[in-house]
């Protein structure tokens, strides 16, 4: 049996938490049973050390912001609705993002959490520290979005593919999802998904390595797929060395999706390639988060990696794209994928574009593909360049 992998995981607000009922999922979907073509998802999330700390560890958001050129970007998404669909949820979801918040200067949020028909009958301490970093860095990165977390009642993809779409219909404009599962033969059946007009869709690539097999929906040609890196920083966030693959990042070529178009050029395979882009996710150079839900027996300040954690970072990143595009009276983006190939193709007087628009990753591994110059199946296109590529993509 396949199952999905999850990704991990503010001024002290007296906000209360809005938690939403939420009764738009299909119940033959969410109630279908477990099984082969429903298989259970996992979560591509890895902590650095088997216990809490009392204060931060790992990365800070000032350090994250400034290393991804995000402190040069002015705007911070406002009017734009970011969904985070996770399994089960977090019980301390808001107390946890208040501490976050609290302790980092940012201004605080009240996050809207939505269930399908089906509510979740238990608490699970990985799934909760997932939803925890997924919330508090996509705040971290779009600190004025709305963020609303779907919460699906098991990991199994009916219900969290249900989740996706009840997000979408409570007004998500960005989807972020930490998780995946081994592909399976009627992925395929799953598209209609990750096609809503107007809604971008992000995924994880796997947090195995590319030996592990490949991992939907990063393999969805939809689902802008986020792999991640090591990346190395001082205390301001300037680089210290090279960014490079880290090696338990997921990629490879999709068992059953085509090469889409906006690949044509990029490799030879007659099959999808991903990830697309990557960000920071090795653990050990991991990002704090604050999680009051005990995991591995202690509660605390955590440091979090794995591909749970470039993907919400990613995901918000454009939803400051978005929020360009929106004061241009343009529309909000039906996913990202093409406009990044775009960029990373063009020319201006004759001479590439792409070093302006990624950081080409060129070293590292993650067991079956090497990074290499321009895209491959370890970080994609690299990681973007954001204060250029943000604006680019308001322009398209």
């Amino acid at each position: 049996m396949a199952k999905l992998k999850h990704p991990l995981i503010c001024l002290l607000s007296l906000l209360t938490l809005a938690v939403v009922s939420f009764a738009q999922g299909n119940d033959d979907l969410e109630n279908r049973p477990e099984g082969p073509q429903n298989p259970r998802s996992r979560s591509p999330r890895h902590v650095s050390k088997s216990y809490a700390f009392t204060g931060p560890v790992g990365y800070v958001p000032s350090q994250i912001r400034h290393a991804y050129a995000l402190d040069l970007i002015s705007n911070q998404g406002t009017g734009q609705t970011i969904g985070i669909v996770v399994a089960y949820g977090s019980p301390t979801l808001q107390k946890d993002l208040d501490v976050f918040c609290q302790q980092f200067g940012i201004p605080t949020t009240a996050v809207q959490i939505i269930y399908g028909k089906t509510r979740p009958k238990t608490i699970d301490q990985g799934w909760a520290l997932e939803t925890s970093m997924d919330v508090q860095w996509a705040h971290a990165i779009a600190p004025k979005a709305k963020i609303i977390v779907s919460v699906a009642a098991s990991p199994t993809i009916s219900n969290l593919v249900a989740a996706v779409d009840n997000a979408v219909k409570a007004g998500a404009k960005i989807i972020s999802m930490s998780w995946g599962a081994n592909e399976f033969s009627t992925e395929t059946s799953y598209e209609t998904y990750f096609t809503r007009s107007g809604v971008s869709y992000f995924a994880s690539s796997g947090d195995s390595g590319s030996t592990a097999g490949t991992s939907w929906p990063a393999t969805s040609p939809n689902v802008t797929s986020v792999g991640g890196t090591s990346l190395y920083l001082d205390a301001s966030g300037n680089l210290t060395a090279d960014e490079v693959a880290w090696s338990g990042s997921g990629g490879g070529f999709s068992l059953y999706f085509n090469r889409p178009t906006y690949q044509n050029g990029w490799h030879t395979n007659a099959k999808r390639s991903y990830p697309d882009v990557s960000m920071v996710a090795n653990p050990s150079t991991g990002a704090a988060v604050y999680n009051s839900t005990p995991y591995s027996g202690s509660a605390g300040w955590w440091q979090v990696g794995g591909t749970s954690l470039s993907c919400p970072i990613t995901a918000a990143t454009f939803a400051l794209a978005n929020e360009q595009r929106v004061a241009k009276s343009k529309a909000t983006l039906s996913g990202f994928n093409s406009s990044l190939y775009k960029l990373a193709a063009s020319t201006a007087s004759g001479i590439s574009q792409y070093p302006y628009f990624f950081y080409d990753v060129t070293v590292g591994n993650t067991g079956n593909f090497s990074a290499t110059p321009l895209l491959d199946q370890t970080t994609g296109l690299g990681s973007p360049v954001n204060e250029n590529i943000v604006p680019a993509i308001s322009n398209l």
